[in-house]
């Protein structure tokens, strides 16, 4: 059903998500674009693909005029991959799903008591190099459960065996920690502003932890799940002999269990955590497009339940219903109801789903699926 028309809305803000496994952020902007200027040929459309801190982080930083930088690092399994993060000015956008993240895992492979972070710490590392004084860096999509063990020994940081050898990669690894020291990290690290970027707020351990939680999508059974629980205990308390009590305010700190732990490594590192949709939106500059525009349109690939919690639809909505700015949202599935969206700052949602009721069919030709959307907003509110 058609909701009355603004008139006279012209300028259109399209800041959405990814539609995942279909269409990247940008891809998303593109062909909402080309749907409103097939009902609006003159619409003044801006596009500013966003991201939560998860996989696309670095793809919506270089949308937004950030320059693309490449380095070879370790893999969650220790191949080498080439993984990329973002620098403008004196700020970095890295993204430790690009060195660590499940899609970085052959296909229907799980590792979930040995893949490490190790390569999300030589990105970070590649980030100081750059002589940065920001590093935006962006946790989610991990196929790791490590504590951040791996990027810390990257960085500098030493775990060892009662033997004193290094302990296995991994966060099964970890049961075996003896000795930690963090003496030798790298010192350019106390003169950065390290910004922990995450959609989830979970602890380290416990039911609401890294390994409960997240585990089980990683591959891990419920006695990996055990073990890893148990391993990352052990972990912090190890590190209360060497960092001090700190460590353990950190384990039960809000963050800690994000991307299986790296959020308590980062912790440990000084960064201080932030919802990521909000410190990706102002890293992106999204408060003048907002400016610019009258209406907003966002969206990702399922808005439901989870939308709500720090993902980038719910972001988005917030921030332009606070700038009375009106929202629309496009996604491939709708599973929220209309008074639920209205809570957020939602106006309308238009799922893909809508036009095309078989869902292999809409992840399959979700682009032209999304055109024809919205060509049908453009109908709606800008005719």
């Amino acid at each position: 059903m058609a909701q009355a028309a603004v008139h006279g809305t012209r300028r259109v803000l399209v800041a959405a998500d990814k539609f995942k496994g279909s269409l990247t952020a940008v891809q998303v902007a593109e062909r909402v674009t080309a749907g409103l200027r097939r009902a609006v040929p003159d619409v003044e459309v801006e596009a500013l693909p966003v991201a939560d801190g998860g996989d696309g982080t670095v793809d919506a930083a270089v949308a937004a005029g950030f320059e693309r930088r490449e380095v070879r690092v370790a893999g969650p399994l220790g191949d080498e991959v080439t993984a990329a993060f973002a620098v403008r000015g004196d700020t970095a956008v890295v993204e430790m799903a690009e060195a660590s993240g499940l899609q970085r895992l052959p296909t229907g492979v799980f590792a979930p008591l040995t893949a490490s972070t190790y390569g999300s710490g030589e990105v970070l590392r590649a980030a100081l190099d750059a002589g940065v004084r920001t590093i935006v860096f962006g946790v989610g999509g991990s196929a790791t459960t490590d504590g951040g063990a791996g990027m810390l020994s990257a960085l500098g940081a030493r775990f060892l065996t009662a033997d004193g050898e290094p302990v296995a990669p991994g966060g099964g690894g970890l049961a075996g920690l003896a000795r930690a020291d963090l003496s030798g990290l790298d010192p350019r690290l106390s003169s950065v502003d390290l910004v922990l970027a995450s959609d989830v707020d979970n602890p380290l351990t416990g039911p609401t932890g890294a390994p409960a939680v997240y585990g089980p999508q990683k591959g891990a059974s419920p006695d990996d799940v055990a073990a890893l629980d148990a391993a990352l205990a052990h972990f912090a308390k190890v590190l209360e002999t060497a960092v001090g009590p700190e460590a353990a305010e950190y384990a039960a700190a809000p963050g800690a269990g994000a991307a299986g732990g790296i959020g308590y490594g980062a912790l440990l590192l000084g960064a201080r955590f932030r919802p990521g949709i909000e410190v990706m939106l102002d890293v992106l500059g999204f408060a003048p497009a907002l400016d610019r525009a009258e209406l907003v349109i966002t969206g990702e690939g399922s808005l439901d339940e989870q939308t709500l919690h720090g993902k980038a639809p719910a972001g988005v909505a917030a921030a332009a219903r606070a700038a009375g700015k009106e929202v629309v949202a496009v996604c491939g599935r709708l599973a929220l109801p209309p008074e639920v969206l209205g809570r957020a700052g939602i106006r309308r949602a238009y799922p893909l789903t809508e036009l095309e009721p078989d869902v292999a069919k809409c992840i399959a030709d979700a682009g032209p699926i999304l055109e024809r959307v919205a060509e049908r907003i453009g109908g709606d509110f800008l005719t």
